[in-house]
């Protein structure tokens, strides 16, 4: 299942995509520390699988609070991306 975090404005949508399926798989859960932000946090699911959620008082603020790992120009890699199971997280903008 992919959960979706984040909101619409009038200047674009900002969403961090989370694949659960590919999230239970993970043993060590590196979002959480990769996260400079500490946006991230482990809850069980509806099924009580283990899951990366993010923290609800960052929902509404992602485009603002991922400036920092998601610059307009010459972005890098994303260090929650890359700390994860490939392709468990993703980014909308």
């Amino acid at each position: 299942m992919i959960a979706n975090y984040g909101y619409m404005d009038g200047s674009g949508e900002f969403y961090i995509s989370i694949d659960t399926d590919k999230c239970i798989d993970c043993e060590h859960h590196g979002c959480i520390e990769a996260c400079p932000k500490q946006m991230f946090v482990i809850e069980p699911d509806d099924y009580d699988d283990e899951v990366a959620l993010i923290k609800a008082e960052f929902r509404k603020r992602l485009k603002y609070v991922c400036s920092e790992c998601k610059p307009v120009t010459d972005r890098p890699p994303l260090p929650c991306a890359e700390a994860c199971t490939p392709g468990a997280i993703t980014h909308s903008w």
